[in-house]
Protein backbone atom coordinates (compact mmCIF):
# COMPACT_ATOMS: atom_id res chain seq x y z
CA UNK A 1 0.00 0.00 0.00
CA UNK A 2 1.54 3.31 -1.10
CA UNK A 3 2.41 6.17 1.25
CA UNK A 4 0.02 8.43 -0.67
CA UNK A 5 -2.82 5.99 -0.19
CA UNK A 6 -2.12 5.56 3.52
CA UNK A 7 -2.11 9.35 3.93
CA UNK A 8 -5.40 9.72 2.10
CA UNK A 9 -7.06 7.00 4.16
CA UNK A 10 -5.75 8.47 7.42
CA UNK A 11 -6.94 11.94 6.43
CA UNK A 12 -10.35 10.64 5.42
CA UNK A 13 -10.71 8.69 8.66
CA UNK A 14 -9.81 11.79 10.68
CA UNK A 15 -12.38 13.80 8.71
CA UNK A 16 -15.12 11.22 9.32
CA UNK A 17 -14.31 11.02 13.04
CA UNK A 18 -14.43 14.82 13.26
CA UNK A 19 -17.82 14.90 11.57
CA UNK A 20 -19.05 12.24 13.97
CA UNK A 21 -17.74 14.13 16.99
CA UNK A 22 -19.43 17.33 15.85
CA UNK A 23 -22.67 15.46 15.21
CA UNK A 24 -22.55 14.12 18.77
CA UNK A 25 -22.12 17.67 20.01
CA UNK A 26 -25.67 18.40 18.86
CA UNK A 27 -28.83 16.91 20.27
CA UNK A 28 -28.26 13.17 19.83
CA UNK A 29 -31.98 12.64 19.39
CA UNK A 30 -31.70 14.64 16.13
CA UNK A 31 -28.25 13.86 14.71
CA UNK A 32 -26.47 10.54 14.36
CA UNK A 33 -23.25 9.48 12.64
CA UNK A 34 -22.16 6.19 11.12
CA UNK A 35 -18.93 5.31 9.36
CA UNK A 36 -17.67 2.42 7.27
CA UNK A 37 -14.58 1.44 5.37
CA UNK A 38 -12.59 -1.19 3.52
CA UNK A 39 -8.84 -1.71 3.25
CA UNK A 40 -8.20 -4.02 0.33
CA UNK A 41 -5.41 -5.55 -1.70
CA UNK A 42 -5.94 -7.30 -5.06
CA UNK A 43 -3.65 -9.26 -7.40
CA UNK A 44 -4.43 -10.20 -11.03
CA UNK A 45 -2.58 -12.70 -13.19
CA UNK A 46 -3.23 -10.67 -16.39
CA UNK A 47 -0.18 -8.46 -17.13
CA UNK A 48 -1.70 -6.59 -20.11
CA UNK A 49 -4.98 -5.35 -18.60
CA UNK A 50 -6.34 -4.21 -15.27
CA UNK A 51 -8.89 -5.91 -13.07
CA UNK A 52 -11.07 -3.51 -11.12
CA UNK A 53 -14.51 -3.25 -9.54
CA UNK A 54 -16.08 -0.63 -11.83
CA UNK A 55 -15.53 0.93 -15.25
CA UNK A 56 -15.33 4.35 -13.54
CA UNK A 57 -11.89 3.52 -12.13
CA UNK A 58 -8.91 4.38 -14.36
CA UNK A 59 -6.74 1.39 -13.42
CA UNK A 60 -6.44 -1.55 -11.06
CA UNK A 61 -4.56 -4.80 -10.51
CA UNK A 62 -2.61 -6.47 -13.31
CA UNK A 63 -0.96 -4.09 -15.76
CA UNK A 64 -0.78 -0.90 -13.68
CA UNK A 65 0.26 -2.73 -10.51
CA UNK A 66 0.49 -6.44 -9.82
CA UNK A 67 -1.01 -5.74 -6.39
CA UNK A 68 -3.47 -2.86 -6.12
CA UNK A 69 -5.07 -1.28 -3.07
CA UNK A 70 -7.35 0.85 -5.29
CA UNK A 71 -9.78 -1.85 -6.41
CA UNK A 72 -11.83 -2.16 -3.21
CA UNK A 73 -10.49 0.34 -0.67
CA UNK A 74 -12.76 3.14 0.50
CA UNK A 75 -13.96 4.95 3.58
CA UNK A 76 -17.24 6.73 4.15
CA UNK A 77 -19.26 8.62 6.71
CA UNK A 78 -22.95 9.35 7.00
CA UNK A 79 -24.74 11.98 9.07
CA UNK A 80 -28.48 11.51 9.54
CA UNK A 81 -30.76 14.20 10.96
CA UNK A 82 -34.19 13.21 12.25
CA UNK A 83 -35.93 16.55 12.79
CA UNK A 84 -39.25 14.98 13.77
CA UNK A 85 -41.24 11.81 13.07
CA UNK A 86 -41.90 12.87 9.48
CA UNK A 87 -38.88 14.92 8.34
CA UNK A 88 -35.28 13.69 8.05
CA UNK A 89 -32.16 14.30 6.01
CA UNK A 90 -29.02 12.32 5.21
CA UNK A 91 -25.55 13.21 3.94
CA UNK A 92 -23.13 10.45 2.96
CA UNK A 93 -19.58 11.18 1.79
CA UNK A 94 -17.27 8.49 0.38
CA UNK A 95 -13.54 8.56 -0.32
CA UNK A 96 -12.39 6.02 -2.92
CA UNK A 97 -10.45 5.96 -6.17
CA UNK A 98 -12.23 8.20 -8.67
CA UNK A 99 -12.25 8.43 -12.47
CA UNK A 100 -9.35 10.93 -12.37
CA UNK A 101 -7.16 8.66 -10.19
CA UNK A 102 -7.60 10.84 -7.11
CA UNK A 103 -9.18 10.16 -3.73
CA UNK A 104 -11.22 13.35 -3.63
CA UNK A 105 -14.22 12.99 -1.25
CA UNK A 106 -17.50 12.67 -3.16
CA UNK A 107 -21.08 13.15 -2.03
CA UNK A 108 -22.81 9.79 -2.45
CA UNK A 109 -26.18 10.75 -0.91
CA UNK A 110 -27.60 14.13 0.05
CA UNK A 111 -31.36 14.15 0.38
CA UNK A 112 -34.39 15.14 2.42
CA UNK A 113 -37.09 12.62 3.28
CA UNK A 114 -40.67 13.19 4.37
CA UNK A 115 -42.86 10.36 5.72
CA UNK A 116 -46.57 10.95 5.21
CA UNK A 117 -47.17 7.68 7.06
CA UNK A 118 -44.79 4.99 8.35
CA UNK A 119 -45.38 3.21 5.02
CA UNK A 120 -45.42 6.13 2.55
CA UNK A 121 -42.47 8.47 2.04
CA UNK A 122 -40.89 10.79 -0.52
CA UNK A 123 -37.25 11.84 -0.92
CA UNK A 124 -35.62 14.60 -2.93
CA UNK A 125 -31.96 15.21 -3.77
CA UNK A 126 -29.08 12.84 -4.47
CA UNK A 127 -30.52 9.44 -3.70
CA UNK A 128 -29.65 5.79 -3.96
CA UNK A 129 -30.34 4.05 -7.27
CA UNK A 130 -31.50 0.68 -5.88
CA UNK A 131 -30.94 -1.46 -8.97
CA UNK A 132 -29.56 -4.55 -7.29
CA UNK A 133 -30.35 -6.62 -4.21
CA UNK A 134 -27.53 -5.12 -2.16
CA UNK A 135 -27.72 -1.59 -3.58
CA UNK A 136 -28.69 -0.18 -0.17
CA UNK A 137 -25.30 -1.21 1.23
CA UNK A 138 -23.30 -1.83 -1.95
CA UNK A 139 -20.37 0.26 -0.72
CA UNK A 140 -20.59 -0.94 2.89
CA UNK A 141 -18.69 -4.16 2.27
CA UNK A 142 -18.98 -5.22 5.91
CA UNK A 143 -22.71 -5.81 5.32
CA UNK A 144 -22.26 -8.79 2.94
CA UNK A 145 -20.18 -11.96 2.84
CA UNK A 146 -18.23 -11.42 -0.39
CA UNK A 147 -15.16 -9.29 -1.03
CA UNK A 148 -17.20 -7.51 -3.74
CA UNK A 149 -20.42 -8.11 -5.68
CA UNK A 150 -19.96 -10.16 -8.88
CA UNK A 151 -18.58 -7.94 -11.65
CA UNK A 152 -20.59 -9.70 -14.35
CA UNK A 153 -23.84 -8.26 -12.95
CA UNK A 154 -22.79 -5.21 -10.97
CA UNK A 155 -20.76 -3.56 -13.74
CA UNK A 156 -23.75 -3.70 -16.11
CA UNK A 157 -25.14 -0.57 -14.45
CA UNK A 158 -22.26 0.89 -12.40
CA UNK A 159 -24.24 3.96 -11.32
CA UNK A 160 -24.88 3.89 -7.57
CA UNK A 161 -26.81 7.16 -7.18
CA UNK A 162 -28.88 9.67 -9.13
CA UNK A 163 -30.37 13.13 -8.62
CA UNK A 164 -34.13 13.34 -8.43
CA UNK A 165 -37.20 12.37 -6.45
CA UNK A 166 -38.49 9.01 -5.28
CA UNK A 167 -41.69 7.75 -3.70
CA UNK A 168 -41.78 4.58 -1.59
CA UNK A 169 -44.90 2.72 -0.48
CA UNK A 170 -44.91 -0.35 1.75
CA UNK A 171 -47.87 -2.56 2.55
CA UNK A 172 -48.44 -5.77 4.50
CA UNK A 173 -50.56 -8.77 3.59
CA UNK A 174 -50.36 -11.14 6.52
CA UNK A 175 -46.68 -12.03 6.93
CA UNK A 176 -45.81 -10.69 3.46
CA UNK A 177 -44.18 -7.25 3.23
CA UNK A 178 -44.18 -5.56 -0.16
CA UNK A 179 -42.23 -2.38 -0.90
CA UNK A 180 -42.66 -0.47 -4.17
CA UNK A 181 -40.43 2.43 -5.12
CA UNK A 182 -40.67 4.78 -8.09
CA UNK A 183 -37.90 7.21 -9.07
CA UNK A 184 -37.74 10.09 -11.56
CA UNK A 185 -34.19 11.34 -11.90
CA UNK A 186 -31.10 12.22 -13.88
CA UNK A 187 -27.41 11.36 -13.59
CA UNK A 188 -24.02 12.43 -14.90
CA UNK A 189 -20.72 10.58 -14.47
CA UNK A 190 -17.26 11.42 -15.79
CA UNK A 191 -15.28 8.67 -17.52
CA UNK A 192 -11.60 7.83 -16.90
CA UNK A 193 -8.85 9.09 -19.19
CA UNK A 194 -7.87 5.46 -19.79
CA UNK A 195 -10.75 5.33 -22.31
CA UNK A 196 -10.20 8.88 -23.49
CA UNK A 197 -12.23 10.75 -20.90
CA UNK A 198 -15.70 12.04 -21.66
CA UNK A 199 -18.87 11.32 -19.73
CA UNK A 200 -22.11 9.39 -19.60
CA UNK A 201 -25.36 11.03 -18.61
CA UNK A 202 -29.11 10.57 -18.75
CA UNK A 203 -32.17 12.75 -18.35
CA UNK A 204 -35.76 11.78 -17.57
CA UNK A 205 -34.79 8.47 -15.98
CA UNK A 206 -37.90 6.56 -14.91
CA UNK A 207 -37.33 3.64 -12.54
CA UNK A 208 -39.60 1.19 -10.75
CA UNK A 209 -38.50 -1.29 -8.09
CA UNK A 210 -40.46 -3.82 -6.06
CA UNK A 211 -39.30 -5.99 -3.16
CA UNK A 212 -41.43 -8.74 -1.63
CA UNK A 213 -40.35 -10.29 1.68
CA UNK A 214 -41.74 -13.36 3.39
CA UNK A 215 -39.93 -14.83 6.35
CA UNK A 216 -36.34 -15.55 5.35
CA UNK A 217 -37.04 -15.06 1.63
CA UNK A 218 -37.08 -11.96 -0.54
CA UNK A 219 -37.59 -11.28 -4.25
CA UNK A 220 -36.64 -8.03 -5.97
CA UNK A 221 -37.74 -6.72 -9.39
CA UNK A 222 -36.19 -3.71 -11.15
CA UNK A 223 -36.99 -1.71 -14.28
CA UNK A 224 -35.27 1.42 -15.64
CA UNK A 225 -36.14 3.42 -18.75
CA UNK A 226 -33.96 6.33 -19.81
CA UNK A 227 -32.46 8.30 -22.68
CA UNK A 228 -28.70 8.34 -22.22
CA UNK A 229 -25.73 9.94 -23.92
CA UNK A 230 -22.11 8.80 -23.76
CA UNK A 231 -19.25 10.89 -25.11
CA UNK A 232 -15.54 10.18 -25.52
CA UNK A 233 -13.06 10.98 -28.31
CA UNK A 234 -13.39 7.62 -30.07
CA UNK A 235 -17.02 8.31 -30.86
CA UNK A 236 -16.04 10.84 -33.54
CA UNK A 237 -15.86 7.69 -35.67
CA UNK A 238 -19.62 7.92 -36.16
CA UNK A 239 -19.30 11.43 -37.61
CA UNK A 240 -16.89 9.95 -40.15
CA UNK A 241 -19.38 7.20 -41.04
CA UNK A 242 -22.02 9.84 -41.74
CA UNK A 243 -19.81 11.24 -44.50
CA UNK A 244 -20.31 8.03 -46.50
CA UNK A 245 -23.93 8.60 -47.45
CA UNK A 246 -27.05 6.61 -46.48
CA UNK A 247 -25.20 3.41 -45.56
CA UNK A 248 -22.79 5.24 -43.29
CA UNK A 249 -25.60 7.30 -41.75
CA UNK A 250 -27.52 4.11 -40.96
CA UNK A 251 -24.47 2.59 -39.25
CA UNK A 252 -23.84 5.75 -37.23
CA UNK A 253 -27.47 6.07 -36.17
CA UNK A 254 -27.51 2.43 -35.06
CA UNK A 255 -24.42 2.56 -32.86
CA UNK A 256 -23.89 6.20 -31.82
CA UNK A 257 -24.76 6.44 -28.08
CA UNK A 258 -26.31 9.91 -28.33
CA UNK A 259 -29.74 10.32 -26.75
CA UNK A 260 -30.45 6.61 -27.04
CA UNK A 261 -33.09 4.59 -25.23
CA UNK A 262 -31.71 2.29 -22.54
CA UNK A 263 -33.89 -0.26 -20.78
CA UNK A 264 -32.74 -2.29 -17.79
CA UNK A 265 -34.64 -5.19 -16.25
CA UNK A 266 -33.57 -7.31 -13.33
CA UNK A 267 -34.75 -9.90 -10.85
CA UNK A 268 -33.06 -11.13 -7.70
CA UNK A 269 -33.95 -13.56 -4.92
CA UNK A 270 -32.43 -14.44 -1.55
CA UNK A 271 -33.14 -17.04 1.10
CA UNK A 272 -31.24 -16.52 4.35
CA UNK A 273 -32.38 -18.38 7.49
CA UNK A 274 -29.20 -17.39 9.35
CA UNK A 275 -27.00 -20.48 9.34
CA UNK A 276 -26.66 -20.39 5.54
CA UNK A 277 -27.77 -18.35 2.56
CA UNK A 278 -28.41 -18.67 -1.14
CA UNK A 279 -28.85 -15.68 -3.43
CA UNK A 280 -28.85 -14.84 -7.12
CA UNK A 281 -29.65 -12.15 -9.66
CA UNK A 282 -30.43 -11.96 -13.38
CA UNK A 283 -29.99 -8.64 -15.21
CA UNK A 284 -30.40 -7.46 -18.78
CA UNK A 285 -29.75 -4.14 -20.50
CA UNK A 286 -30.54 -2.95 -24.00
CA UNK A 287 -28.74 0.30 -24.81
CA UNK A 288 -29.71 0.56 -28.52
CA UNK A 289 -26.13 1.57 -29.42
CA UNK A 290 -22.68 -0.02 -29.66
CA UNK A 291 -23.06 -0.80 -25.93
CA UNK A 292 -25.59 -3.33 -27.13
CA UNK A 293 -27.90 -5.77 -25.45
CA UNK A 294 -26.32 -7.89 -22.75
CA UNK A 295 -27.34 -10.27 -20.02
CA UNK A 296 -25.65 -11.42 -16.82
CA UNK A 297 -26.49 -13.54 -13.82
CA UNK A 298 -24.95 -15.11 -10.75
CA UNK A 299 -25.78 -17.55 -7.99
CA UNK A 300 -24.03 -17.64 -4.63
CA UNK A 301 -24.27 -19.61 -1.42
CA UNK A 302 -22.47 -19.70 1.90
CA UNK A 303 -22.55 -21.33 5.32
CA UNK A 304 -22.01 -19.59 8.63
CA UNK A 305 -19.97 -21.45 11.24
CA UNK A 306 -19.95 -19.05 14.17
CA UNK A 307 -17.54 -16.30 13.02
CA UNK A 308 -16.41 -18.11 9.86
CA UNK A 309 -18.36 -17.97 6.54
CA UNK A 310 -17.07 -19.83 3.47
CA UNK A 311 -18.92 -19.08 0.23
CA UNK A 312 -18.90 -19.58 -3.51
CA UNK A 313 -20.15 -17.57 -6.51
CA UNK A 314 -20.74 -18.57 -10.10
CA UNK A 315 -21.36 -15.66 -12.48
CA UNK A 316 -21.80 -15.35 -16.23
CA UNK A 317 -22.10 -12.45 -18.69
CA UNK A 318 -22.99 -12.74 -22.36
CA UNK A 319 -23.91 -10.61 -25.34
CA UNK A 320 -27.51 -10.72 -26.58
CA UNK A 321 -26.71 -8.59 -29.63
CA UNK A 322 -24.12 -8.85 -32.37
CA UNK A 323 -20.54 -8.03 -31.39
CA UNK A 324 -19.45 -7.45 -34.99
CA UNK A 325 -20.78 -5.65 -38.05
CA UNK A 326 -19.65 -5.79 -41.71
CA UNK A 327 -19.69 -1.99 -41.78
CA UNK A 328 -19.41 -0.11 -45.03
CA UNK A 329 -19.59 -2.11 -48.27
CA UNK A 330 -16.07 -1.67 -49.60
CA UNK A 331 -16.86 -2.97 -53.08
CA UNK A 332 -19.32 -0.10 -53.59
CA UNK A 333 -16.76 2.61 -52.84
CA UNK A 334 -14.28 4.44 -55.08
CA UNK A 335 -10.77 2.95 -54.80
CA UNK A 336 -9.38 6.04 -53.06
CA UNK A 337 -11.88 5.61 -50.17
CA UNK A 338 -11.50 1.86 -49.63
CA UNK A 339 -8.51 2.13 -47.28
CA UNK A 340 -10.22 4.73 -45.09
CA UNK A 341 -13.48 2.79 -45.01
CA UNK A 342 -11.69 -0.47 -44.13
CA UNK A 343 -9.94 1.25 -41.22
CA UNK A 344 -13.29 2.62 -40.01
CA UNK A 345 -14.87 -0.84 -40.22
CA UNK A 346 -11.99 -2.18 -38.15
CA UNK A 347 -12.43 0.52 -35.52
CA UNK A 348 -16.16 -0.22 -35.31
CA UNK A 349 -15.41 -3.89 -34.58
CA UNK A 350 -12.63 -3.13 -32.09
CA UNK A 351 -12.51 -3.71 -28.35
CA UNK A 352 -13.34 -0.02 -27.89
CA UNK A 353 -16.78 -0.41 -29.48
CA UNK A 354 -18.64 -3.58 -30.55
CA UNK A 355 -16.18 -5.95 -28.87
CA UNK A 356 -16.56 -4.10 -25.57
CA UNK A 357 -19.60 -6.16 -24.46
CA UNK A 358 -18.35 -8.49 -21.69
CA UNK A 359 -18.57 -12.21 -22.44
CA UNK A 360 -17.13 -14.21 -19.56
CA UNK A 361 -17.85 -16.52 -16.65
CA UNK A 362 -16.27 -16.57 -13.20
CA UNK A 363 -16.01 -19.12 -10.41
CA UNK A 364 -15.25 -17.52 -7.05
CA UNK A 365 -14.35 -19.13 -3.73
CA UNK A 366 -13.98 -17.09 -0.58
CA UNK A 367 -14.33 -16.88 3.16
CA UNK A 368 -15.23 -14.26 5.74
CA UNK A 369 -13.90 -14.21 9.30
CA UNK A 370 -15.52 -11.84 11.80
CA UNK A 371 -12.37 -10.95 13.68
CA UNK A 372 -14.08 -8.82 16.31
CA UNK A 373 -17.15 -6.67 16.73
CA UNK A 374 -17.66 -4.51 13.61
CA UNK A 375 -14.54 -5.86 11.87
CA UNK A 376 -14.29 -8.65 9.30
CA UNK A 377 -11.48 -10.11 7.22
CA UNK A 378 -12.29 -11.63 3.80
CA UNK A 379 -10.27 -13.45 1.16
CA UNK A 380 -11.50 -14.42 -2.32
CA UNK A 381 -10.15 -16.24 -5.36
CA UNK A 382 -11.72 -15.57 -8.79
CA UNK A 383 -11.11 -17.70 -11.87
CA UNK A 384 -12.47 -15.93 -14.97
CA UNK A 385 -12.70 -17.31 -18.49
CA UNK A 386 -13.00 -14.72 -21.27
CA UNK A 387 -14.96 -15.85 -24.32
CA UNK A 388 -15.87 -14.93 -27.93
CA UNK A 389 -12.97 -12.50 -28.38
CA UNK A 390 -14.12 -10.41 -25.42
CA UNK A 391 -11.92 -8.70 -22.85
CA UNK A 392 -14.74 -9.14 -20.31
CA UNK A 393 -14.86 -6.61 -17.52
CA UNK A 394 -11.13 -5.85 -17.68
CA UNK A 395 -10.02 -2.28 -18.37
CA UNK A 396 -6.90 -0.47 -19.58
CA UNK A 397 -6.02 -3.02 -22.27
CA UNK A 398 -2.45 -2.92 -23.58
CA UNK A 399 -0.96 -3.95 -26.95
CA UNK A 400 -0.52 -7.70 -27.10
CA UNK A 401 -3.50 -8.49 -24.86
CA UNK A 402 -5.01 -11.83 -25.83
CA UNK A 403 -8.78 -12.26 -25.63
CA UNK A 404 -10.31 -15.64 -24.72
CA UNK A 405 -7.77 -15.96 -21.92
CA UNK A 406 -8.00 -17.07 -18.29
CA UNK A 407 -7.63 -14.51 -15.51
CA UNK A 408 -6.92 -15.41 -11.89
CA UNK A 409 -7.57 -12.80 -9.20
CA UNK A 410 -6.76 -12.98 -5.48
CA UNK A 411 -8.21 -10.43 -3.09
CA UNK A 412 -8.09 -9.71 0.63
CA UNK A 413 -10.05 -6.99 2.42
CA UNK A 414 -10.51 -5.75 5.95
CA UNK A 415 -14.02 -4.32 6.39
CA UNK A 416 -15.17 -2.26 9.33
CA UNK A 417 -18.02 -0.05 10.55
CA UNK A 418 -17.93 2.52 13.32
Amino acid sequence: MSYQFRSIMLGALTLCMTIGARADAFDQSVFSFNGFGTLGLTHSSEPLADFTSTFFKPNGAGYTRKWSSDVDSRIGGQVTANFNKQLSAVLQVIVEQRFDNTYTPAVEWANIKYEFTPDLSVRFGRILLPIFQISDYRKVSYAYAWVRPPNEVYTMVPFANNDGIDVTYRFHVGDVINTTQGIYSRFHYSLPKSIGGGSTSAENVSSLFNTTEYGHASVRLAYINSKFTTTFPGLTLFDAFRQFGPEGIAIANKYDPFNKLMIYTGIGATYDPGKWFVTGELSQTNAHSFIGKKQAWYISSGFRFDKFTPYFIYAKAKAKSETSDPGLTLSALPPELVGTAAAMNGALNSTALLKSIPVQNTISLGARWDVMKDVSLKVQYDYTTLRNGSFGTLINLQPGFQPDSKVKVVSAVLDFVF
